[in-house]
C-alpha cells in the first residue's frame, strides 16, 4: 500500500511543505547565482525515469559558462569551472534542491535511485534496468553508501536492493542518513556492496 500509493502523496505533501519553509532561503541562492556569474538560474537535463521515461531534471547552475575540459570523471569540489556560490551548492546538496519540483510534477521522489542520463542505459543489463520501475529520487540507498565514491555498477547492486525493499522505514532511514551525510561528507560513510547482492 505504502509503495503503491502513500509514497507519491508524502512525497507531494513533503516537497511542497519544504519549498514553502524554504521560500525566502532559495531566492536568496537565486540572486547569488545570478549575481556571481552570467548564465540561466538553473541547469536543467535530460534523465530517465519511471519505466524509462525522459524528463528534464533541475538543479541550480553551479558552473560557469566557460569551456572547460569534458571528461568522465565527476565534479568534485574546486574543480574546474565550478563557482564560488557553485561550491558550497554543491558541498550541502543545496543545487539538488530544485528537484522538488520534479517531484511536485511526479516525475520523482524523495527516496529513490539517483535518475541517470539516457547515455547510461545501453551500460546496463537488463536486470539492472529494474531500477527504472520505481520513481528515480532526491536520495537513495546508493547516495548514502558512498554516492560518487562508488562505481556505478556498485550503485546499481544498491539501486536494485532498494527496488526489492520499498517501505516506509526504510525510506525514512534514508533520509536521516542523507542529513548527516550533507553535514560530514559522502566519503565517510562509504560502503562499497558485494558484488553478489544483486
Amino acid at each position: 500500500m505504502y509503495r503503491i500509493f502513500f509514497k507519491s502523496v508524502l512525497d507531494f505533501t513533503v516537497a511542497f511543505i519544504i519549498l514553502m519553509l524554504a521560500l525566502i532561503p532559495l531566492l536568496i541562492i537565486a540572486m547569488l547565482i545570478l549575481t556571481e556569474s552570467s548564465g540561466p538560474l538553473f541547469f536543467k537535463q535530460e534523465r530517465v525515469g519511471k519505466d524509462l521515461k525522459f524528463f528534464k531534471v533541475f538543479k541550480f547552475r553551479t558552473m560557469t559558462h566557460e569551456k572547460r575540459t569534458v571528461g568522465n570523471t565527476p565534479i568534485i569540489g574546486k574543480a574546474e569551472g565550478v563557482t564560488k556560490v557553485g561550491y558550497y551548492l554543491r558541498r550541502y546538496k543545496i543545487d539538488e534542491l530544485p528537484q522538488l519540483l520534479n517531484v511536485l510534477l511526479g516525475d520523482m521522489s524523495l527516496i529513490g535511485p539517483r535518475p541517470s542520463v539516457p547515455e547510461q542505459l545501453h551500460q546496463m543489463s537488463e536486470a539492472e534496468k529494474q531500477r527504472y520501475s520505481v520513481r528515480p529520487g532526491l536520495t537513495g540507498l546508493a547516495q548514502i553508501n558512498g554516492n560518487i565514491h562508488l562505481s556505478w555498477k556498485e550503485r546499481f547492486v544498491y539501486d536494485l536492493n532498494y527496488v526489492k525493499n520499498v517501505t516506509f522505514w526504510n525510506d525514512l532511514k534514508i533520509i536521516f542518513r542523507t542529513v548527516f551525510i550533507v553535514i560530514l561528507g559522502e566519503h565517510k560513510f562509504l560502503n562499497k556492496p558485494t558484488m553478489d547482492e544483486k
